[in-house]
């Protein structure tokens, strides 16, 4: 995440660029040098917290291998941890209310666009949760990988994302690793289990990264259009706290969307049933479900700061840096196979991991040096200019 660059998504450089004028000889006076390569803290944090998150497929998958059916409640697990937001909410509403709690909340139409956006990513994780039922981790987690390749795609379409060569071949490598999956030897699938059920598995897995990747950018479009703020309030990327809420109002929307599913199939009738016949004990059912929500939560919450503090690909290659940690805690913790298709699909997710961070570098090192190379003439031709009578 060194490498990572702290700047704002084009959306929201746009927006910047809109808001703060100034006449060009003052600017090329006063503006700083470029600083050097270095992330900001918000992206760090953010980065930071989908690492911790990094358990919440874990224990879903846990809650499918010992008894857990319910995929409308599986579905909620992966958004319901918002109310732990409402707390840091209010300290910031608090802290902020000097310069007027109005000026912190969501515009009405960001918070409209956070509700669609937030029912459509519960579509989505009833999708993966589908998946995830019929999946071993490791397997389920490469194909997420395929995440990012869908990203990148609706990022360029909604979002103006700019591909370089390394995104590009990135994109390629993470989109051939879990080809390489449905093509090699056995495919992957576990022994006893019928092929129709793992392919729908494996298509149901490639349909949530997909329209995982879609909400990512419409994320991105939605904080950069409804978003905007003037006045001494503007600020790009906005405070923590419109992350914060951006997130609140998704969960929110999401699990009411998977409360009406639970409702219809019979969820909060069956759960204690369930919980009694867990394999792992009543008791660790319930542990299981908590933590899962809250790992969950994190992840979600890194992803939105990511968004908006950088952009919604950086979020994408984050989500892909979650493979590696999923496939250790698979083959640790679930004593799943780690077969040679899995492992050319994991190399070959790492070296588009790898080629997009050093692409990322060197096209950040390009822009340092061209806006050094601008400064420089800015400042011969304002000498000039001042010398002449």
């Amino acid at each position: 995440m060194a490498t990572i660059a702290a700047s704002a998504s084009p959306a929201m450089q746009e927006i910047s660029s809109k808001a703060t004028s100034s006449p060009a000889r003052t600017a090329a006076a006063a503006a700083p040098a470029p600083a050097r390569y270095r992330p900001s803290p918000m992206v760090i944090f953010s980065a930071c917290m989908v690492l911790l998150g990094a358990t919440g497929p874990l224990l879903l998958r846990v809650y499918f291998v010992h008894g857990g059916q319910r995929l409308f409640f599986s579905a909620a697990l992966q958004i319901s941890g918002w109310p732990l937001l409402l707390l840091p909410i209010g300290v910031s509403f608090f802290r902020g209310r000097k310069h007027g709690v109005s000026n912190l909340l969501l515009a009405p139409r960001l918070a409209g666009a956070g509700a669609l956006l937030g029912a459509l990513y519960a579509i989505s994780c009833f999708i993966y949760a589908l998946g995830s039922q019929a999946l071993p981790l490791s397997t389920s987690s490469l194909l997420q990988a395929t995440q990012l390749a869908f990203t990148a795609v609706f990022a360029f379409i909604f979002a103006g994302l700019r591909f370089t060569p390394f995104s590009a071949n990135a994109v390629v490598l993470l989109t051939i690793g879990p080809a390489v999956l449905g093509v090699g030897p056995g495919s992957g699938k576990p022994a006893g289990e019928a092929s129709k059920t793992y392919w729908t598995g494996f298509c149901e897995s490639i349909a949530a990264a997909a329209l995982a990747g879609l909400v990512l950018p419409l994320v991105e479009v939605a904080m950069a259009r409804y978003g905007r703020r003037t006045g001494p309030t503007a600020r790009v990327p906005p405070p923590y706290v419109t992350v914060m809420q951006m997130q609140a109002v998704m969960g929110a929307a999401g699990t009411a969307v998977c409360l009406l599913g639970m409702a219809i199939k019979s969820d909060f009738a069956a759960l204690p049933s369930e919980a009694a016949t867990f394999g792992l004990g009543k008791t660790n059912y319930y542990l299981v479900l908590i933590w899962d929500a809250v790992a969950w939560q994190l992840l979600n919450m890194g992803v939105m700061g990511l968004i908006t503090c950088a952009s919604s690909l950086l979020a994408g290659i984050m989500i892909a840096v979650l493979l590696p940690v999923s496939e250790v805690l698979a083959v640790i913790f679930l004593h799943e196979k780690f077969d040679g298709p899995k492992g050319i699909a994991l190399v070959l997710s790492l070296w588009g991991f790898a080629s997009y961070l050093y692409g990322e570098k060197a096209q950040k090192k390009r822009e340092a040096q061209k806006k050094e190379q601008q400064l420089a003439v800015a400042k011969k031709t304002g000498d000039l200019e001042s010398a002449a009578p």
